[in-house]
């Protein structure tokens, strides 16, 4: 389907801005009453949350921490395929970046929940901790780098009943990684009806082309039960906001053939077979107990560009000398073919007449001008498989001394496999005889968890009954390395010449690389809500936790909440918590293909305890220790529902990638020894580290009203988030420009404004979308920064149901196509911006691909 410059276009965009003209709304019903379905049956049904509190689910008003639910029908209206993209417009804290040309990083994409690394915030699926994926974010943006957080895209809109996110420190309580907060996905549970969807869209460039089927439908499992069963395929092109290098039209112009019309592509990866099946099983055993299970199966094919490679500069590939002379090599064996080293580069290396005689008509003598006169640019890619598996059973004891105790017991497994490929590139040392596509390896993490939860309300004479609640969880991840296929790691004959070892770009994971890492921790918890009054109650969680790698750590939350009056109540907590190192972040080495001060430098990442690490700053890692405090306000007026809470969160020795450090000559001696390949052609390396603090506060403020209004039923929701963070203590392991990066590269202010209006046979959907300054960052080079200006962008759909089954929709993502900030044409030094191809900052937290146009039909049942 193609909408650009067409009739269809033209009229989806006038339907769409007449619709939704005047509308004011903010993309998320974050915390609201009803989204707009619900609405129309009864706008007063409370939310309720089963995260954060180990007592009954209670309403998102009652609770002592700010908690958000997203319906999966709002999630449905936000426009997009893709989760991470959906809760970004839902939640103004979430924020997540497309990372073009970022390694692993454009695979799996990393958020960040009010300002933190994606591994900060702890994902669970119907309340289970949720494995992480394989990928670790090598190039993740300064914020993200070497994160490794659970994927979440893969989690498909149609299987979800809700999404509730817990905007609060909650290590206490579940563990690890909630140092930001929590996101529960909670899936359908309904034992009959489901829907059928088919969408289609594209971005107003005619490019991005994206189809997507999803279905859910919900069966009876015997008459005591219920199986609800999920899928979704989609497929996305590429897209390509880019313009020519000026390197490659200099080459061009020069007469060097097979130069590309755009050597090097920004834009969304191409995406292919994307499927994810979930399914969610319940069945009642008794009248006091019941069975559950639930899981998923989710693969996809993922494909993006990387950095060109110039047939003139390219080191260990065409110069070794930053373009002065030609990299030539002997193929004799011998080193008998008497090749030329000296012959100089110019505008056009093939005119060259030294090198016509010497090189290309010699048989003994090779350049890979030869081979690839125009240079070359690798294509970076993976298949990523996700799978995940709960059995549990829960219920009410019915007899002993834990008579009216509830009990939960269950164990999950979960796996991420993520198998690396590369495209359109060499391994240099294997000179003519080098393949162009390989196999660099595979990553995959693996987790086991087992849990026995416990609960009892105990009558001492207050308000209502103490709930007292305590478990054990036994904890187990293994993170393993797969090497690659022989050509991708291998060193040639060619290596003693100066070409370099591996597949150009992403060379393979040797045999020697390869190994399998595991770690197992246990806890213990308890939990106790005390309502003193009917107007105030107070938490208090406590939870130790052991490592078999590192030892143990104790942490608490203490929580209160008090009615000042019927309508108005205040809220609060202070916790501690901590994210302990994952076990690849521990022992993962990589070698990765970066630009250092404008130049494509390769830079290796080495585990912290290597040799060289240490000698340059590395230590064992250590858990992340986090101190968070939150005060807020709930006030209910009628119709209005109204949240504003402050939060300041302090974490200390956090783990993130050290800055890239310059390799000295000594250095890459002691590095060869060590057997680390293509040493020689490595510029830097970096290393996981312990290396700085951080305090991160804000506000969130969020509001709701529901009304009959223009002959049909309305909610409208506002939500906004002021966030900032400041490196409280770094050193030069970690660098100016990464501090600078994590302060300043996602926007202080961000907020939503929705408006969701039902009638009998249509519905709209509209929100604003308000980005505030951020830092713009291309290339991930300091002298290319700057601030970029706030903006808004506006989201819509209009659906018409033609009959109670079926309906239609047309709806846009950035409906008036509000364009990303674009590059300065130079940067503070003089450079040009577009020496990379680029046209817009890649930190945009709106994207640089623009407008986004879609179609649905949807079948109910």
């Amino acid at each position: 389907m193609k909408f650009k410059n067409n009739a269809l276009q033209q009229a989806i965009k006038f339907a769409l801005a007449t619709t939704t003209a005047g509308l004011f709304v903010s993309g998320s019903v974050v915390a609201a009453e009803q989204a707009a379905e619900e609405t129309k049956v009864n706008k007063n049904v409370e939310k309720i949350a089963v995260v954060g509190t180990r007592s009954a689910p209670r309403s998102i008003g009652d609770s002592p921490v700010p908690i958000d639910i997203i319906g999966g029908e709002e999630l449905d209206k936000g426009g997009n395929t893709d989760m991470l993209e959906l809760l970004k417009g839902s939640v103004p804290s979430f924020n997540v970046h497309q990372n073009p040309i970022s390694d692993a990083a454009s695979l799996v994409r990393p958020a960040n929940l009010r300002g933190l690394p994606s591994d900060s915030t702890l994902v669970l699926v119907n309340g289970k901790r949720r494995h992480r994926a394989s990928v670790i974010a090598f190039l993740g943006g300064g914020i993200n780098d070497g994160a490794q957080g659970a994927d979440i895209s893969v989690i498909p809109s149609i299987a979800l009943k809700q999404v509730e996110v817990l905007r609060d420190g909650a290590a206490a309580q579940y563990g690890s990684d909630a140092i930001a907060g929590v996101m529960n996905f909670v899936l359908k549970d309904a034992s009959e009806g489901g829907s059928f969807e088919i969408r289609q869209g594209e971005y107003y460039e005619g490019d991005g082309d994206t189809t997507q089927i999803s279905g859910n439908v919900g069966l009876p499992f015997t008459d005591s039960g219920f199986a609800n069963l999920s899928f979704q395929y989609k497929t996305a092109d590429a897209t390509s906001r880019s313009v020519q290098r000026p390197d490659a039209a200099a080459l061009n112009a020069a007469g060097v053939p097979e130069v590309s019309s755009l050597a090097q592509i920004w834009g969304a990866p191409e995406v292919d077979d994307d499927i994810s099946i979930f399914g969610n099983i319940g069945l009642e055993l008794s009248n006091s107990s019941e069975f559950y299970m639930f899981g998923n199966y989710s693969e996809r094919d993922v494909r993006g560009g990387f950095y060109y490679r110039n047939p003139h500069t390219r080191p260990g590939v065409y110069s070794n000398d930053g373009g002065e002379t030609l990299l030539v090599g002997d193929l004799t064996g011998d080193m008998s073919g008497n090749c030329p080293t000296d012959i100089m580069i110019d505008d056009n290396v093939l005119d060259n007449q030294r090198y016509i005689d010497l090189v290309a008509n010699n048989p003994d003598c090779f350049a890979f001008n030869e081979m690839l006169p125009g240079g070359f640019t690798p294509n970076f890619g993976g298949n990523i498989t996700d799978t995940a598996l709960t059995i549990g059973t829960k219920g009410e004891i019915t007899s002993g001394f834990l008579e009216g105790a509830y009990y939960d017991l269950s164990g999950t497994v979960g796996y991420n496999e993520s198998r690396y490929f590369i495209y359109d590139t060499i391994n240099a040392s294997l000179g003519p005889e080098s393949p162009r596509d390989f196999s660099p390896g595979k990553y995959s993490q693996l987790e086991k968890n087992f849990n026995a939860d416990l609960s009892k309300g105990f009558d001492f004479g207050l308000a209502y009954d103490v709930n007292v609640a305590g478990g054990l969880e036994w904890h187990e991840e293994t993170f393993t390395v797969v090497s690659g296929d022989v050509a991708s790691f291998t060193a040639g004959p060619l290596t003693e010449q100066g070409f370099g070892i591996g597949s150009n770009g992403f060379p393979g994971f040797k045999p020697s690389d390869a190994g399998e890492y595991t770690r197992r921790n246990y806890a213990a918890y308890v939990d106790v809500e005390a309502p003193f009054t009917e107007d105030f109650l107070m938490g208090l969680a406590l939870r130790y936790e052991d490592y078999d790698s590192f030892g143990s750590t104790t942490n608490y939350k203490l929580t209160g909440q008090y009615h000042l009056t019927e309508d108005l109540n205040i809220r609060g907590s202070i916790s501690t918590g901590f994210r302990a190192p994952t076990v690849g972040q521990a022992n993962v080495s990589n070698v990765q293909t970066n630009l250092s001060s404008g130049v494509l430098v390769d830079s290796a990442l080495l585990p912290p305890t290597n040799p060289i690490a240490v000698q340059l700053g590395g230590t064992e890692l250590e858990p992340e220790e986090s101190q968070s405090y939150t005060f807020g306000a709930v006030w209910t007026i009628g119709d209005l529902f109204f949240t504003v809470d402050y939060y300041n969160i302090q974490v200390d020795d956090r783990i993130s990638q050290s800055d890239k450090i310059e390799l000295s000559q000594a250095d890459k001696d002691t590095l060869e020894a060590a057997g680390v390949p293509n040493v020689q052609n490595l510029a830097q390396v970096s290393f996981f580290t312990n290396d700085f603090d951080t305090t991160t506060q804000g506000v969130d403020a969020v509001a709701n009203y529901s009304t009959d209004l223009l002959g049909g039923s309305s909610t409208f929701s506002l939500a906004y988030n002021w966030n900032d963070t400041e490196v409280t203590k770094s050193t030069d392991i970690t660098g100016e420009f990464k501090v600078s990066r994590l302060e300043n590269d996602l926007p202080n202010h961000r907020a939503t404004l929705s408006w969701a209006q039902q009638w009998e046979n249509f519905s709209a959907f509209t929100r604003v979308n308000y980005y505030g300054e951020y830092q713009g960052v291309h290339v991930d080079y300091d002298a290319t920064a700057k601030t970029a200006d706030a903006a808004v962008t506006i989201d819509a759909e209009v659906t018409y149901f033609l009959t109670e089954e079926l309906s239609f929709s047309v709806g846009a993502t950035n409906l008036f196509d509000q364009e990303a900030e674009k590059l300065d044409f130079y940067d503070s030094t003089g450079i040009p911006n577009n020496n990379w191809g680029g046209k817009y900052y890649e930190t945009s937290p709106y994207g640089i691909n623009g407008g986004f146009y879609y179609v649905k039909a949807t079948y109910t049942f």
